[in-house]
């Protein structure tokens, strides 16, 4: 099969890391332009606590983030947004400025691989 801009290869694939991590703290990014979140991602003992920010702010408020089990990509190269050095993507479905949250549907171990 021809690979196309749109197609990975699964090595490539492979090297995407995303894991299981629990929202220990949000609060309103009020440094930023349009609607943000800044977040804390417990991944467990290897990886540890990751900053994030994230535009959630549309389907969830800060309360109810917290304990929230998300998935998340956590070898990008950090990311200055605003006043804050993002470290890890919370990922989600986005439709127009909706977020939904990859979320578990059981508790899971944080730090766990998505594969």
């Amino acid at each position: 099969m021809e690979n196309n801009n749109n197609t990975l290869t699964w090595d490539e694939f492979s090297k995407v890391e995303m894991r299981v991590g629990t929202i220990v703290e949000a609060e309103v990014f009020t440094e930023v332009r349009n609607p943000a979140y800044k977040l804390i991602v417990d991944f467990g003992e290897e990886i540890g606590k990751r900053k994030s920010s994230a535009q959630i702010t549309k389907l969830y408020t800060t309360e109810e983030l917290i304990g929230k089990q998300v998935v998340a990509v956590v070898n990008f190269p950090p990311k200055q947004i605003a006043n804050l050095m993002s470290e890890c993507l919370v990922m989600g479905a986005v439709e127009g400025k909706e977020v939904t949250l990859m979320t578990m549907d059981k508790p899971t171990k944080n730090g766990l691989r998505i594969g």
